[in-house]
């Protein structure tokens, strides 16, 4: 059966971060390698983010407005009949119930991906939450019809990281290599923070790297601040194998963002840092679920006791080791693949399975 069109609609700006087209983008790869066609409907695209989706194949869309208001439901509605889309997909925090209901109005299939539950009453065909925190209780104010996939189960990871499903990873007594990455844009410039706190580490033999996303506006004034730096620190730009880099390193230092994910299925041992209200929730869960450290808000950011902590991990094998096993064990990989089945199967029967929360 061929799977037909899915269209994407997801915006990505320095402001908004580009989390929402890149877990899209996942979806995407694996409606592709099912046979499926693809098309991003998208208002703003960072640079970075739009070379990126074409190097993917993908088609884009241009939508003329980024509101999420009636006008551009319509056009949404409007560019999925025309090209008479399987499903559409929906993720970004300014979509809310009434844009829902003016898709479905529109007599297409919805796949929502949400991370909130403030959304009001859902009505969309399927939401998506693959956030470690995801439970039935947030979407109590929803259409009877509306299915749920909750959890890390499935979590959307390209296949950059996919391809390393069956790596396993080794614990130095000492962790050594050190990942810094704070997601797509960075809009405060958070990394610089981080790399002043964790330089002041005085191991031997201890590396930095840091991930500046593509769409980061102070790349410049990062190479500016580690060269003034005492220690050596590894500058990578918008790399294409993040999966080799967290491979690579000893333990990570994160936003809590959907990174987190990625970095459990490679199990890099991780510290979290929330960079805005959103991804609070995130980092408690993890933490709770024993998968990670929670170092807190970034508003509340400490170096002094931020590289205290950090030691601390560094020189625990054993935590360490037990962090990055219990994420493994919440993300393996397949979570793109199990959403484009249900979609498959939703559209087969023309009624969703029957309901299995995937809450881990």
């Amino acid at each position: 059966m061929n799977p037909g069109t899915l269209v994407i609609r997801a915006d990505a700006t320095i402001a908004m971060g580009t989390g929402h087209v890149t877990r899209c983008l996942a979806l995407a790869q694996a409606w592709l390698d099912s046979g499926g066609v693809v098309i991003f409907a998208a208002a703003r695209l960072t640079p970075a983010i739009m070379d990126r989706l074409k190097s993917e194949g993908m088609e884009i869309a241009d939508l003329h407005l980024a509101s999420g208001n009636a006008q551009d439901a319509h056009e949404l509605a409007a560019l999925a009949r025309e090209r008479r889309a399987t499903w559409v997909v929906v993720d970004g925090y300014r979509f809310d119930s009434a844009y829902q209901r003016r898709i479905k109005d529109a007599g297409l299939r919805l796949l929502f991906i949400d991370d909130t539950g403030k959304c009001g009453l859902y009505c969309a065909d399927i939401v998506l939450n693959q956030n470690a925190y995801a439970s039935e209780e947030m979407y109590f104010e929803r259409f009877p019809s509306t299915k749920l996939l909750l959890g890390p189960n499935y979590a959307l990871l390209r296949r950059e990281f996919t391809r390393w499903r069956e790596w396993r990873r080794d614990f130095a007594p000492v962790a050594q290599r050190l990942l810094i990455t704070m997601g797509g844009s960075d809009p405060e410039n958070c990394t610089a923070r981080i790399i002043r706190a964790a330089q002041a580490i005085d191991l031997n033999g201890f590396e930095i790297t840091v991930a500046i996303g593509g769409s980061n506006p102070h790349v410049d004034s990062l190479y500016a601040l580690a060269s003034r730096l005492p220690r050596n620190i590894r500058m990578q730009v918008d790399v294409g194998n993040m999966a080799e880099l967290m491979a690579c390193a000893d333990l990570a230092i994160s936003a809590a963002g959907s990174t987190c994910y990625e970095l459990a299925l490679l199990q890099v041992p991780m510290l979290l840092l929330a960079l805005a209200d959103n991804q609070v929730p995130t980092a408690r869960a993890l933490a709770n679920a024993g998968a990670a450290i929670d170092a807190g808000c970034f508003v509340t950011f400490d170096d002094r006791r931020f590289t205290s902590l950090l030691r601390n991990v560094i020189m625990d094998r054993k935590l360490r080791r037990s962090l990055a096993q219990r994420a493994r064990r919440l993300v393996d990989g397949l979570g793109a693949h199990r959403v484009c089945e249900f979609l498959h199967h939703a559209v087969r029967t023309e009624e969703s399975p029957k309901l299995q929360v995937g809450i881990c």
